[in-house]
């Protein structure tokens, strides 16, 4: 079945908020320290930026307010230069931009259909 762009800021959406979720209550130090969160939290913005590639052009253009480019910029990044990870620049990405994120999308998601 085709997926649309409501299935993909969905996917967007709950990853985003996954990956804020896995960095609650943790310092920069602990994660820096954890493969387990490193690894889940860089899987949810992996999601993130795939989901975001599949957005139509239209949409984007649309919600030109979201950084569609880096956001796919930097599953780019984490996926074919993973050699070049950058932690700090990972947790404050899920610290200041992920929150900015939800926020965004959180409104062009429709309503579960009951």
């Amino acid at each position: 079945m085709p997926r649309d762009d409501a299935s993909y800021l969905l996917d967007m959406f709950l990853a985003a908020r996954d990956a804020v979720h896995f960095a609650t209550g943790l310092t920069y130090t602990q994660f820096e320290q954890s493969r387990l969160h490193q690894n889940a939290i860089l899987k949810a913005i992996e999601i993130i930026g795939e989901a975001a590639a599949r957005i139509s052009a239209e949409t984007k253009l649309t919600h030109s307010d979201i950084p569609w480019q880096a956001i796919i910029g930097m599953r780019n990044r984490f996926v074919h230069a993973y050699f070049e990870l950058n932690l700090k620049r990972v947790w404050d990405t899920v610290q200041r931009d992920l929150p900015h994120l939800i926020t965004r999308i959180e409104f062009l998601i429709p309503p579960e259909e009951t």
